[in-house]
């Protein structure tokens, strides 16, 4: 894509993303789930593939991709040319979209499910984006962002939120 036309893109269609992870201890017998940590919605980092990502879906280009997964890492925070998550975890969970018909966002959910140990060890988890396949380290994120780092153990999930707002 040309740089006139990429930069149009960032700013009359302004991006902005919002997300929220937290750590679920599962339940235990006659008990219920119970939060171990929340980041709060925090703002993300559309990356510049991100941008060209909504030009060539917009315009059905070939090549165009969507959002069909979610990672979490042990990095920081993605820069603008960034096309990878830092310290991505070997396994992804898919997302489920919605939107309503009078919306102008998009909220992805995802569950990182202790029961298929996308952790082997206790990790501190610190970074979130969203990409387009399920191999990790390849995908090409569309945005993403660090939180305060947090213990991750192997019998804890990880449920994810995360909002895009075309405004």
């Amino acid at each position: 894509m040309h740089k006139v036309q990429e930069r149009a893109v960032q700013e009359l269609i302004p991006i902005r993303g919002f997300f929220r992870v937290q750590i679920v201890n599962p339940k235990e017998k006659g008990k219920p789930d119970y939060l171990a940590g929340d980041s709060g919605w925090i703002e993300n980092q559309v990356t510049n593939e991100g941008f060209r990502a909504v030009a060539r879906l917009i315009g059905g280009i070939s090549g165009s991709s969507q959002v069909t997964h979610a990672a979490i890492g042990t990095g920081g925070a993605p820069a603008a040319g960034d096309t990878t998550l830092t310290g991505e975890q070997s396994v992804r969970a898919a997302v489920t979209a919605t939107t309503s018909s009078n919306s102008k966002a998009v909220v992805f959910t995802a569950t990182f499910d202790s029961a298929v140990s996308f952790v082997t060890a206790t990790k501190n988890i610190s970074n979130i984006g969203l990409g387009a396949t399920s191999t990790a380290g390849a995908a090409t994120i569309f945005c993403g962002a660090a939180y305060t780092s947090s213990a991750c153990a192997t019998n804890q999930n990880v449920n994810i939120t995360y909002t895009i707002n075309l405004a």
